[in-house]
């Protein structure tokens, strides 16, 4: 049976967490533990020379479901051995339709133990999240911490610039809101994120109207990441122009990926993505819920 959108249902109670998502895969992972390296296992390390920033990203969570909850313990896990203190939370951060009264069910409990550590989250709206109000509750609501539609915050070395996808996004304004705030960064790093993919190998596969709206902006002013969620599983591509695409859809239950020709990485797990800055590079790593890295990669600075 073919999965609509429409016909994903939410899941609104945690007693029936075992079952919230209708059509998707529940399992951890695709690959048995004996296959992963036992160096892939996470040790806490000491302080690393020149770390600029530490944060994590994870997308499509807001279930209230099994799924979401062993992610949500493996950024527990990553958290006590490797303290950070950003989440970029890339949209569909309530499903099934954005009701801000689930936020209890789908975001304070899941993430309980990072939010009373003082962790921030930081969202972008999905295509889920604006079926209530177009979004505005969650805009709203100070835990995803959102100053807009569109915005931009900067942490260290780091400025972070948020971006409305959806399909009534204020396209115009927006372009030119973005092209403005990269023009007067000075930041030695600009990430970018927005629910929907610019480079995909799953379900929703190539976005031709983002890449053109946006990825000379990119090129421009040297946007080295963008991450986003919409599809269900973990991506990293090449370094296409500058900038490597990161898709975490998969905070919550996957669908199947393929690879394409600029993919370097791609997986159907459940898992979230962290990153370490340094002056000289972004480190990436991806966790399952098994507690494992599965994959790691390195985006090197390249000034303009």
């Amino acid at each position: 049976m073919n999965l609509k959108r429409r016909e994903f249902l939410f899941l609104g109670t945690l007693g029936t967490m075992g079952t919230g998502l209708l059509g998707w895969k529940l399992s951890q992972h695709n690959t048995q533990l004996s296959d992963i390296p036992s160096s892939a296992v996470l040790a806490a390390t000491p302080p690393k020379q020149n770390l600029l920033l530490r944060f994590t990203s994870v997308a499509d969570t807001g279930t209230g479901a099994r799924g979401q909850y062993a992610v949500a313990g493996a950024m527990n896990y990553y958290h006590e051995q490797n303290p950070y203190d950003v989440v970029v939370l890339a949209g569909d951060n309530i499903y099934n339709d954005g009701e801000i009264e689930k936020i209890g069910a789908v975001f304070e409990r899941p993430y309980e133990k990072l939010l009373t550590q003082g962790v921030k989250f930081h969202a972008c709206l999905g295509n889920h999240d604006i079926r209530t109000e177009n979004g505005d509750p969650q805009i709203k609501y100070p835990g995803f911490n959102m100053q807009g539609r569109y915005y931009t915050f900067r942490r260290d070395a780091v400025q972070f610039f948020a971006l409305d996808t959806n399909r009534n996004a204020e396209w115009e304004n927006q372009v030119i809101w973005l092209e403005q705030e990269l023009s007067q960064s000075d930041a030695l790093w600009k990430v970018v994120f927005g629910h929907d993919p610019f480079y995909s190998s799953g379900h929703y596969g190539v976005s031709q109207s983002l890449i053109k709206r946006f990825t000379p902006l990119f090129k421009k002013y040297n946007v080295q990441l963008y991450i986003n969620g919409h599809d269900h599983h973990y991506e990293r591509t090449r370094n296409i122009d500058g900038t490597t695409y990161l898709t975490t859809g998969s905070g919550a239950g996957v669908r199947p990926v393929g690879r394409s020709q600029w993919t370097e990485y791609s997986a159907e797990r459940l898992a979230f993505a962290s990153y370490e800055v340094y002056p000289d590079r972004i480190e990436v790593k991806a966790m399952g819920t098994d507690k494992r890295i599965f994959d790691q990669g390195v985006i090197q600075f390249k000034s303009v």
